[in-house]
């Protein structure tokens, strides 16, 4: 029964156990605002480039578009700068709110995409064009819309579209105050990102003091790799960076420390659907009950017994009594030792791994504790055994945390944190014998030819490379319903193989490889015979017809008998001989060479 069952490894709720009353959990709901310069210069183009503002409204639209699948709670806003009329809350001059900070739906995206069908042709009479606008009012309209939307934001950010790099060249005023006002943002934890456009845009001109950065020393990233990111319609469910759950990993003695986990892997899988009600559409609501089997009447929680057959036997317990069996080891990591990280072994492998880092607000002093015990781990090349138990209803597993180093690219910017990753163990239990028949081993010639194909055809795999087809074709069948498209993007199958290019790369290695397997190029279906519903006679009599891949086997086994390499066929072919010459085929692979050679008379050396 349902109620015998262990619950998954790590419960959404927080252990009982570990004092988490310091620790604030991260808020899952971001915010976006797209920030877009309408001045006249946005809208001219030239031979070998687009619009700014184009650009910049594409942007917009796939920005909207990924967050509808990629994490649909979050809230974004786009607001139009240095135009003629104007529309905000403050009543500001040349700033409109174009669409106000929501969660984006298809008749927002709608009225996007009209806009940019009509290439902008109604633009200057519904919008204007203004240049005597105040970047200072700008950013305090994008600070009101956060504070008054009612919600709380996780990560607050302001993407601002411009290919003007000094708004107020001749007004030191202003840019003081746009200044001024950028820090106070900066200060309430919203980061400003510039989105500059052209090559000869002078970021250090007048945005750098408006785009507030951690490390100012780092290098500017191209602007052309983030319009190309924001353009790029990524179709995937987006999880936020917060841990799953809090635990502490026991060394012993009272020695504790604490640690968080997380999940750096999980099968994306399609949304669930909601059930509707046919006549008014309203979704349904499930509601689970129990009946008695006898009589019809609804059950209470304290009326049902649980109960395990054994030998024939019911043993019935009670609900807490289950759970009192269920409890057998306390909750947390307890170290049981260390191994050398060779013995690992691949074949060890259970379920997606988690990972580990340690967390100050359930044991002070858990982050020097942690650190000291992964550059043991890594300076001795060892790997720790834990029992894990993540919750009072999870079962006791046997993990191994894997340590790992720290990983930075040329910038110094973190590529792989450091930290432990948590593998899952099987016990004895898990482990199968396989029980593999002995088959006979390929020439050598062959094996070469085989080593040479696979490393013509060997390339750099990453997984993050390669997208989930059936889940693609699922998102843009649901976009093309929600957005009344004629019909749905084309889905590129990337895991598809491509033929022309394994060809291309292989060359004449197939061939050859075709040859040394089938050297008189047999064919493996032309010689098949279909069953057929007659008598055991007729049978007899079709197998002793001679075809043309009789005549091949016939030719091939005659030459291999010739050179004295009969050995080398295998025990089907050696078959399909006698079946056509009209003897039995019985025995094993010797007793049928030696036959044959009986046949056809064994060569003189």
């Amino acid at each position: 029964m349902a109620g015998w069952a262990w619950s998954s490894d790590w419960d959404s709720h927080q252990d009982e156990d570990v004092d988490v009353s310091n620790y604030k959990v991260p808020l899952s709901k971001d915010s976006l605002i797209l920030l877009i310069d309408c001045s006249k210069k946005m809208f001219e183009s030239s031979d070998d480039s687009e619009q700014s503002f184009d650009l910049s409204f594409k942007c917009a639209r796939s920005v909207l578009l990924n967050k509808i699948i990629s994490s649909d709670k979050d809230m974004v806003g786009i607001v139009f700068f240095g135009t003629a009329k104007d529309k905000n809350p403050s009543d500001f001059k040349h700033v409109y709110i174009y669409q106000d900070l929501d969660s984006p739906d298809a008749p927002r995206i709608k009225e996007i995409e009209e806009l940019i069908d009509g290439n902008y042709g109604s633009f200057s009479s519904d919008f204007g064009h203004c240049e005597d606008f105040s970047l200072s009012d700008v950013l305090w309209t994008c600070s009101s819309m956060l504070a008054t939307s009612g919600s709380k934001y996780g990560h607050k950010r302001i993407l601002l579209f411009t290919n003007c790099d000094s708004p107020h060249a001749l007004d030191s005023s202003k840019q003081r105050q746009a200044k001024t006002r950028a820090k106070d943002l900066a200060d309430n934890g919203v980061e400003i990102e510039i989105m500059h456009i052209g090559n000869c845009f002078n970021y250090d001109a007048f945005y750098r003091h408006i785009a507030f950065s951690v490390d100012e020393d780092l290098p500017q990233p191209n602007p052309s790799e983030k319009f190309d990111e924001l353009l790029t319609r990524v179709r995937s469910k987006e999880f936020k960076r917060r841990p799953m759950q809090k635990i502490t990993l026991k060394l012993g003695n009272g020695v504790e420390m604490g640690t968080a986990v997380y999940c750096p892997v999980r099968e994306a899988k399609k949304p669930s659907f909601a059930r509707l009600d046919q006549r008014t559409n309203v979704e349904l609501k499930t509601q689970t009950k129990f009946l008695c089997e006898d009589t019809g009447v609804d059950l209470m929680p304290t009326d049902i017994k649980l109960y395990q057959q054994f030998g024939g036997e019911k043993s019935v317990f009670e609900k807490d009594e289950v759970q009192s069996l269920k409890a057998m080891c306390s909750k947390g990591l307890t170290l049981m030792g260390f191994k050398p990280i060779d013995q690992l072994k691949e074949q060890y492998y259970v379920k997606p791994a988690s990972f580990i880092y340690p967390v100050e607000e359930v044991v002070t002093g858990s982050t020097r504790f942690f650190s000291a015990m992964l550059m043991k781990c890594l300076h001795r090349n060892v790997f720790a055994i834990c029992q894990c138990v993540a919750s009072s209803n999870s079962a006791p597993r046997l993990v191994a945390l894997l340590p790992q180093a720290e990983e930075v690219d040329e910038n110094g910017l973190q590529i792989s944190p450091a930290g432990f990753h948590l593998l899952y163990l099987p016990y004895s239990e898990d482990l199968r014998q396989l029980t593999v028949e002995n088959t006979e081993k390929a020439q050598p010639e062959l094996v070469d030819k085989a080593k040479e194909i696979v490393k013509k055809l060997t390339f750099s795999f990453e997984s993050d490379a390669f997208e989930n087809p059936v889940l693609q074709r699922h998102y843009r069948q649901l976009e093309a319903i929600a957005l009344e498209k004629d019909s749905a993007e084309e889905v590129f199958d990337l895991t598809a193989s491509d033929d022309s290019l394994i060809r291309k790369r292989v060359g004449s290695l197939l061939d050859e490889f075709k040859n040394l397997t089938n050297p008189f190029g047999l064919s493996d279906t032309k010689g098949r015979k279909q069953k057929s519903k007659a008598n055991e006679a007729t049978n007899i009599a079709k197998r002793s017809k001679v075809t043309d891949s009789d005549e091949d086997i016939l030719e091939l086994v005659t030459r291999y008998a010739s050179n004295k390499k009969l050995n080398t066929l295998t025990v089907s072919q050696l078959k399909s001989y006698l079946n056509a010459t009209g003897n039995k085929c019985t025995g094993k692979k010797q007793q049928l060479i030696d036959f044959i050679y009986q046949q056809v008379g064994e060569p003189t050396v």
